[in-house]
């Protein structure tokens, strides 16, 4: 900045502060901040980019995950069923978390458990007597009486897993007894073709 030097009234003279030539475009300021617009620019899209990574890539991986459970789940059930139904005794822990009382003169007794994101399963299957099947039923919390005749209660993806055979020929009944989350409910289906040696099939289901 330059300045004028002017006769003072009192005959001294005085410095007069000549105004400055504008800054040419894209030149630094003098408080020490840029007027470039493509440096402007360049600085709020690394900022819009480290946001979007910020949010993205966390969300990336939560969608990721799920989806690896998923498969993670629908191939654990799909290896049991391949496995088939095992002819065994469910344990007490099993029997307990599912809610299916096994009476314990039950004979032919098979099962699987299935797990996976979703919910829980138990396929179970056995043989009782007249005064098993009530007992069974009873401990459950439902009777005989929630039975209705002709009605098969296990679903056809079910029926698919277990490879079971609901002919049309055989006498059936079935009811659903419902739970309250996290509590199992059960689809129970009864062959009543011999009522003095019924066989039971049931699919208990518990979500997470």
């Amino acid at each position: 900045m330059t300045a004028a030097e002017h006769p003072s009234p009192e005959g001294t003279v005085v410095a007069v502060a000549e105004p400055s030539a504008p800054a040419p475009p894209g030149a630094p300021r003098e408080d020490g901040a840029e007027r470039d617009p493509r440096r402007i620019f360049r600085r709020r899209l690394i900022t819009a980019t480290i946001i979007v990574l910020l949010i993205g890539i966390p969300a990336g991986y939560l969608l990721v995950s799920a989806g690896q459970s998923r498969r993670s789940g629908k191939d654990k059930e799909a290896e049991a069923a391949a496995q088939g139904l095992r002819a065994s005794w469910p344990s007490r822990m099993q029997r307990r978390i599912f809610e299916v009382p096994v009476p314990g003169n039950a004979t032919g007794v098979q099962y699987y458990e299935t797990n996976n994101w979703k919910a829980s399963r138990m396929y179970l299957k056995f043989r009782t007597t007249s005064a098993g099947l009530d007992r069974f039923l009873s401990g459950m919390g439902t009777n005989r009486a929630a039975l209705r005749t002709g009605k098969i209660t296990i679903s056809q993806r079910d029926i698919r897993i277990t490879d079971w055979n609901f002919w049309p020929a055989a006498d059936w009944a079935g009811t659903t007894h419902a739970n309250k989350d996290p509590r199992p409910t059960q689809n129970i289906t009864v062959n009543m073709t011999d009522p003095a040696s019924p066989v039971v099939y049931v699919v208990s289901a518990a979500t997470p």
